[in-house]
């Protein structure tokens, strides 16, 4: 009966083979430095982004997005955040159909800055240290390709500075499988994953979130 009622947890979880409250010493969510927002670019059902006035936008894969938004929510700086799905071939994904790897999407966070307080470079150099990107479509127990490690850049100089990082990240890590793609349409995820860690006190992922960034 015990073994029963795992598995429909585990069902009702998602995809995910942890759970949040599995992990009791997975790194605990702490407050920005300020508030920080939801509503990056405005972002919808694959609707056109477009940041506030004097702010920019960034995407990035880097495994469970749950912890991966949690580490960006602490970066001072960044102005807002929502989770959600990009990089597929179909429209409209769920979770449930993410996590089946038929529409290639991957877990994304998408991110509005100021680039008055954080460079792109910065928040690139956040990202490559918040995951280990020489896993491939992995991280630590969550494995599939919508746990891929991807920047999604929305312009010419967002791709030179990623792959730039990228570059310096093969000189610490060596073999990086990070991917560098131009943003496609961008699909917020469903309610219940937004904010993760600051709504449930703790991500649950292998993700690596310092307490301060």
């Amino acid at each position: 009966m015990r073994l029963l009622r795992l598995s429909v947890l585990l069902v009702l979880v998602g995809c995910r083979g942890v759970t949040a409250q599995a992990h009791d010493d997975a790194p605990k969510s702490s407050s920005a430095t300020g508030p920080v927002g939801t509503d990056p670019g405005h972002a919808g059902a694959g609707t056109p982004l477009t940041p506030r006035a004097g702010h920019s936008l960034a995407a990035f894969a880097a495994g469970c997005f749950w912890g991966v938004e949690d580490g960006f929510r602490k970066v001072k700086g960044v102005t807002a955040t929502t989770v959600g799905y990009t990089g597929g071939h179909t429209k409209d994904p769920t979770y449930e159909s993410v996590c089946s790897h038929g529409t290639g999407h991957a877990e994304t966070v998408l991110v509005e800055f100021d680039p008055q307080v954080i460079s792109y470079d910065k928040l690139l150099r956040v990202f490559f240290a918040i995951h280990d990107p020489t896993q491939l479509d992995q991280q630590g127990p969550d494995v599939g390709d919508q746990y891929r490690s991807e920047v999604f850049v929305f312009d010419d100089a967002q791709k030179a500075a990623a792959e730039a990082a990228k570059e310096q990240a093969k000189k610490q890590h060596g073999n990086v499988v990070t991917r560098i793609s131009r943003i496609g349409p961008f699909f917020i995820a469903e309610g219940y994953h937004q904010q993760y860690a600051e709504k449930n006190g703790a991500h649950g992922c292998a993700v690596k979130v310092p307490e301060s960034i």
